[in-house]
């Protein structure tokens, strides 16, 4: 038996991420659930007492400041102490990004358990949920907030350790890219980049070295200069607008760099190019693009 307190809330599958359902319970002595299957991704984190969860045929006994990952569709166990039941709390969640933001934390099926010394950060969260149970837009987006915090909570306890196997080393490229084109156009640098992923420069920079064969900043770079490239010939912008547009505060600065990189000044380069047609630009971009997809599908040849 189980002394607990449960909120089913309505979601959106569509969403990015949301809340499923979220609860606390205190169990009598042995009370168990399973060996069962969850359609959705649900965190436990022990508050007091102790039990044990198992998961993929391995058991892990638990104390608390110990939380546990179920993962949707795998038998999972858990069983509370017989002299010491835990109490627990519990969020279940989905959406379209649940996956990827599991597997930044380091959670999988081969290591579904964690540590955090934030009890009351987290107990408050999950009370601030239950508390908040309405179906109103407010309490939605509150809920939903609220588990992002918690996510939040858990990733600030944990350490991320860099990974030696080709398809992390193509992971950390990847969302170093993304970041690239979502950011280009303010002043970020190459610690902003290796800060993102969170990893340090200099190992950014060997990752993009062996994934790409260029340094973060040239890629950095090159990405600049072929959106500047596609603003020179598809509108009649001023240079200077077109460096700040692209991350350069100074347009000296983006004049020697676009130099570099197309040999010419970019008045040069737009008076060159014809006003119709595909951009030499766009065309270049799409060819970093390509360079780190390529690189990808070699790193999974298995010939």
């Amino acid at each position: 038996m189980e002394k607990a307190y449960k909120l089913l809330f309505n979601t959106e599958e569509s969403d990015d991420l949301y809340v499923y359902c979220c609860g606390l319970s205190q169990t009598e002595p042995g009370h168990s659930f399973g060996p069962a299957l969850k359609p959705h991704f649900m965190i436990h984190y022990v508050l007091s007492g102790k039990g044990s969860f198992t998961l993929g045929g391995k058991k892990y006994p638990l104390t608390e400041k110990y939380g546990f990952l179920i993962v949707p569709d795998e038998l999972a166990y858990y069983v509370a102490d017989e002299k010491d039941p835990w109490t627990y709390v519990w969020i279940g969640f989905g959406g379209k990004r649940a996956e990827e933001i599991v597997s930044q934390l380091g959670l999988s099926l081969q290591q579904p358990v964690f540590k955090s010394d934030k009890s009351k950060d987290i107990y408050n969260l999950v009370k601030d949920m239950m508390d908040h149970n309405t179906f109103s837009v407010e309490d939605s987006l509150r809920r939903n907030g609220n588990l992002s915090l918690f996510l939040s909570v858990i990733a600030s306890g944990l350490s991320v350790t860099p990974k030696s196997d080709s398809s992390s080393d193509n992971n950390y490229v990847h969302k170093a890219q993304a970041f690239v084109r979502s950011n280009y156009y303010n002043p970020i640098k190459v610690t902003d980049i290796a800060d993102f992923v969170c990893i340090n420069r200099s190992y950014l920079y060997t990752l993009f070295e062996k994934e790409l064969g260029i340094s973060p900043q040239q890629y950095l770079s090159s990405y600049r200069i072929a959106k500047a490239s596609e603003l020179l010939q598809l509108t009649e912008l001023p240079i200077e607008s077109i460096s700040i547009s692209c991350g350069y505060s100074d347009p000296l600065v983006f004049s020697k760099a676009f130099r570099q990189e197309k040999g010419m000044s970019p008045s040069k380069f737009r008076k060159s190019l014809p006003k119709s047609g595909n951009a030499p630009g766009h065309e270049h971009l799409k060819q970093v693009e390509r360079l780190i997809e390529e690189r990808h599908l070699e790193s999974n040849d298995p010939n």
